[in-house]
């Protein structure tokens, strides 16, 4: 969901009265730190209905308080899964702190939360950043868009103080959104982007990169663990790796080029035969999107082999057939990463099930596949700024 496009470069440019009344207003007015980080139902899949969310929500409470563990020099924070795809954790800006609720992408870069000057009818549903309640808070004067997968947000860069459990950055430059479409029905109130600086599109440091030239972590490696436990378990973690969850070795794939976390994959293959990624081509290794994307024509082809039906939006199969379904397998680097049925199908809120495979609605020039939280369930992942390069394992 989260990978971004490029399409809004020049968006930062304009400067319009509006913007300039809006500055205006904002002008006066050695450790591993553990994240919990808390599943959530995707835009497409928000149970048929925004009243069921709600009544989700206000069941399931998902803002908890804070509860530290120091044992080992880790920082465990309690975690809580929302719904169903996406991977969310906690966050404080500002001083006193607020708290809101985002998604640490790996496809993206920029750090941004909802603004009280957001009236977008999505922006009703977040928590918003009261600017005038920080003491630290401080303007920028420069604006900038981005363009995700599945939504837009157009805001101002900012500087405050951000806290990631025990990690503090401050003076840390994040955006505030002024308006957002696409995310409507996500229970989140923003994304923290943990790809390299050049794919800013505020042109602000990123908080992994500030926090790293501080010295405020003793490695510039994070990782993820995501949990297919209903509730509990997923962990985003930074200065370093807990090896307790995952089994065996870590394999480490070289980065196609510093700057994205991107690898380059050698096939796709179902009972021995080849069906995608023929000769090699890339993968990107990101956490903010749900599903496995990629080329539609190969996406399409796939839906045939495992016998997936379209209706609507997606490919469903007989949930019978998670049991004889052939396990799909990802070769990465000379190491083979199967996925299995059980991983690739899932089951919506009708109890029908389908494919988690899906078109990639960005062309780029080469092949290019989207390795999201199906694929990351199944295996522990490691982000190495300071070698470029990217470990996986299989999942505990």
């Amino acid at each position: 969901m989260l990978r971004t496009q490029t399409s809004l470069s020049t968006w930062s440019q304009e400067r319009s009265m509006k913007w300039l009344v809006l500055l205006g207003l904002v002008a006066f007015s050695e450790c591993i730190v553990k994240i919990p980080l808390r599943r959530v139902k995707t835009v497409r899949k928000t149970l048929s209905g925004k009243n069921m969310l709600n009544n989700f929500l206000k069941e399931h409470a998902y803002r908890l308080s804070q509860i530290s563990f120091h044992g080992s020099n880790l920082t465990i924070h309690p975690l809580r899964n929302i719904m169903d795809k996406l991977y969310v954790g906690n966050i404080t800006i500002g001083t006193p702190p607020q708290e809101f609720q985002v998604i640490f992408d790996t496809g993206s870069s920029d750090l941004w939360v909802s603004s009280v000057f957001c009236k977008s009818p999505t922006c009703s549903t977040h928590i918003r950043f009261r600017h005038r309640q920080s003491s630290t808070f401080r303007l920028a004067n420069k604006t900038f868009g981005i363009m995700y997968g599945s939504g837009r947000m157009k805001g101002v860069v900012v500087h405050d103080t951000v806290r990631i459990g025990d990690l503090v950055s401050t003076d840390q430059p994040f955006g505030l959104s002024v308006t957002e479409s696409g995310f409507e029905g996500i229970p989140f109130d923003g994304v923290l982007g943990l790809n390299y600086p050049k794919l800013s599109f505020s042109g602000a440091i990123p908080i992994f990169d500030n926090l790293k030239n501080q010295g405020a972590i003793s490695e510039p490696v994070f990782a993820f663990y995501l949990s297919k436990d209903k509730w509990e378990g997923s962990v985003v973690m930074f200065g370093g790796v807990d090896h307790r969850y995952y089994k065996g070795e870590l394999n480490w794939v070289p980065l196609i080029q510093a700057g994205d976390w991107s690898v380059h994959m050698d096939r796709i293959s179902m009972k021995r035969k080849v069906i995608a990624c023929f000769g090699g081509c890339e993968a990107v290794v990101d956490t903010g999107t749900s599903l496995i994307e990629g080329p539609r024509r190969l996406v399409n082809n796939i839906q045939k082999l495992i016998g997936a039906t379209p209706w609507g939006s997606e490919h469903y199969v007989s949930c019978f057939a998670v049991n004889t379904l052939p396990s799909i397998i990802f070769t990465i680097n000379g190491i083979n990463y199967p996925v299995p049925a059980r991983d690739y199908i899932l089951k919506d809120s009708r109890g029908h099930c389908y494919t988690t495979f899906k078109e990639n609605r960005v062309s780029p020039s080469r092949e290019t596949w989207i390795l999201g939280d199906v694929f990351l369930r199944r295996y522990f992942s490691v982000f190495d700024r300071g070698n470029d390069r990217i470990g996986l394992a299989r999942a505990v």
